[in-house]
């Protein structure tokens, strides 16, 4: 069966909330950002930690999108530069967790973000082909990789839930995929907003590993 790409990103999109409601995201994100706000003051290395994750969460957006630009062009040494930036982000993302919870766990999570960059670049790279049966592929492993992070990171740190983390990542999946299909379809406008709504959500990624690392070490904040 032939699907548009269009429509299969929405499909995806919805697959990958995987919530009854259409407004999933925004719970999610509001969620989040509501738990954030409702804490006490937060000390200054805490507010620091969140700048510093922040930072590094909305890198992984925007060196993602150059891949995204570069590979819609056919730039092929740009695709390259731009995924080296990608790999040396998700690093700087596993790295700063190695204070936490040792090298180990610091080089685990590496992999596992190569893995969700590796399924974002399988769709791109399905959805710039054409391949409808690809993309469905590099979607599910998108949830997969979702849930791999997810366990990781709640396994490490009780203050993490699963669910909640699980929720934060279908949402990210679910604007990498949008920004793709835009970005083909050139929908300059629709671009802009999904990439506004990625860099806000980076924000409440970022508070919610910072709260929650906070939350199990409170002597180093």
């Amino acid at each position: 069966m032939k699907t548009t790409a269009i429509a299969l990103a929405t499909s995806m999109a919805a697959l990958l909330l995987a919530s009854p409601s259409a407004n999933a995201a925004e719970a999610a994100h509001t969620h989040a950002a509501a738990a954030t706000a409702a804490e006490a003051p937060a000390s200054a290395k805490l507010l620091a930690t969140r700048a510093a994750l922040r930072k590094l969460w909305r890198g992984h957006a925007e060196a993602v999108r150059k891949v995204v630009v570069a590979k819609i062009a056919g730039d092929a040494a740009g695709e390259k530069t731009a995924e080296a930036g990608v790999v040396a982000n998700a690093h700087d993302i596993a790295n700063a967790i190695a204070p936490f919870y040792g090298q180990p766990a610091s080089d685990k999570l590496f992999t596992l973000l190569a893995g969700h960059y590796g399924a974002v670049k399988a769709y791109l790279d399905a959805s710039v082909a054409k391949d409808a049966k690809q993309q469905s592929v590099a979607t599910d492993s998108l949830i997969a990789n979702a849930e791999q992070i997810a366990t990781f990171l709640s396994t490490a740190n009780p203050h993490l839930p699963k669910a909640t983390l699980m929720e934060l990542l279908q949402v990210h999946a679910s604007h990498h995929i949008a920004q793709i299909q835009q970005l083909i379809a050139r929908n300059a406008a629709g671009e802009v907003k999904t990439r506004a709504d990625m860099l806000a959500h980076m924000d409440v990624v970022g508070d919610a590993l910072a709260n929650g690392i906070a939350a199990q070490f409170p002597d180093k904040f």
